[in-house]
């Protein structure tokens, strides 16, 4: 790899490495991990949202002129930025967790009744279900997914976001008609205002962290997720299987999915698995360091807005301690100078509408690459194929164009 090209592609900027010491390589994927994730509940969960009108496999880009740029084989970019009316991930997890959850309560209060997805959204039970408030924390895709997943399927949602929530992410969670509640602080704050006034209202948490008393419909959302696993495993090319996956972190949910289902369905031959955040939220980071859960001190810092969580889900974290490698903390503008790079293309790649968490991957690939030391530690040879999940698009284009300097339109525009 030429010093030059790679700097072109992104300036050098110190990532910091942490490798799992209680990464389990050898071990077979246990009965503990199917309790949180598991093929059989991957192949209901893979039915259910099959069916969801308008549901399509996002496209897994193979960017030939940035791995020429970066010095490795292959690069392939899962971009998940035309998911739904979500343009996130975030949409297979969310939405389901509501639908499971809606479906669990109809049948309990209506017992022997069967509940099928189409029978919500015709509202066939719609005075069971309009009784019924589902409640998420955060201005991500997350709780966009929650507010569109309970309007799809016929309940009420209320959505705790932090009070520094950008004007378009409020309009966003907004028009799909959830009510927005502002709460002081952080995410993490956000959450537990949010179980709070659940509690005292009798309304039902939709969250992707857990905590005491909320393990179910966090592991919902983590199925949901490995959809897109799934989705990209089977676009791969037949004969090429990656050596490396790079997934942004946050509180766990989303890396916990991929490596429990990549380790549950390629066993020892699973690719090397690098969690990517924030170095101003790094709470995954040093939980590995620490060998337990441990929060990130003060407040999450930075523009990675998906990824701005303090303290870990003890689900996600049950997978991650044995499954994921290693753990990666980078800079915000590495991963604003990655959206540029998406967003004008190299070498002939087709430009790509990347959100500041949803470039967060490749942005510690590069970040890695640009680092001799850290190059060297992953074992990011000549020969490598790595992939990376672009886990959404422009979830706010004011901020979007804000930071590349054209709205995502002209971009994808070509």
């Amino acid at each position: 790899m030429e010093k030059d090209a790679m700097a072109e592609l992104l300036p050098p900027c110190s990532p910091r490495l942490v490798h799992n010491p209680r990464v389990d390589r050898e071990g077979a994927y246990g009965s503990a991990d199917r309790a949180i994730l598991s093929r059989a509940a991957f192949e209901e969960m893979r039915a259910e949202i099959a069916a969801w009108p308008g549901y399509a496999p996002t496209p897994l880009r193979s960017l030939k002129g940035m791995a020429r740029a970066a010095g490795i084989d292959r690069l392939w970019y899962k971009d998940e930025s035309a998911r739904f009316d979500i343009g996130s991930v975030k949409a297979l997890g969310g939405a389901y967790a509501v639908l499971r959850l809606l479906m669990r309560e109809v049948s309990a209060r209506a017992p022997g009744v069967p509940v099928t997805a189409l029978d919500l959204v015709v509202g066939r039970y719609g005075r069971l279900t309009r009784a019924i408030t589902a409640v998420a924390a955060g201005d991500g895709g997350h709780a966009l997914s929650v507010a569109w997943g309970a309007r799809a399927f016929g309940c009420g949602c209320v959505v705790y976001a932090p009070a520094a929530a950008t004007e378009g992410r409020r309009r966003a969670i907004e028009a799909h008609g959830a009510r927005l509640v502002s709460v002081d602080g952080t995410y993490d704050d956000a959450v537990r205002r949010a179980a709070a006034d659940a509690e005292a209202q009798g309304w039902m948490v939709v969250s992707d962290t857990s905590y005491a008393g909320n393990m179910d419909i966090p592991r919902d959302v983590m199925q949901g997720y490995t959809l897109m696993v799934e989705e990209a495993m089977s676009q791969l090319p037949a004969s090429e299987r990656p050596t490396h996956v790079f997934i942004q972190g946050g509180m766990g949910a989303l890396p916990a999915a991929v490596a429990g289902h990549l380790w549950e369905s390629w066993g020892r031959g699973r690719p090397r698995l690098v969690v990517v955040e924030p170095d101003g939220a790094d709470c995954l980071l040093r939980s590995a360091e620490a060998g337990r859960p441990v929060p990130a001190p003060g407040a999450p810092a930075t523009v990675m807005t998906e990824l701005a969580c303090g303290a870990v889900s003890p689900l996600a974290w049950a997978i991650l301690e044995r499954a994921a490698d290693d753990f990666l903390a980078i800079p915000d503008g590495a991963a604003i100078t990655t959206m540029r790079r998406l967003a004008d293309g190299t070498d002939g790649d087709r430009p790509v509408v990347a959100g500041e968490s949803g470039a967060a991957g490749l942005a510690g690939l590069l970040c890695a690459l640009c680092d001799a030391d850290t190059r060297a530690a992953l074992g990011l040879w000549p020969d490598a194929r790595v992939l990376v999940f672009g886990t959404e698009g422009a979830s706010d284009p004011a901020v979007y164009e804000r930071l590349v300097g054209r709205p995502p339109a002209a971009v994808a525009a070509g």
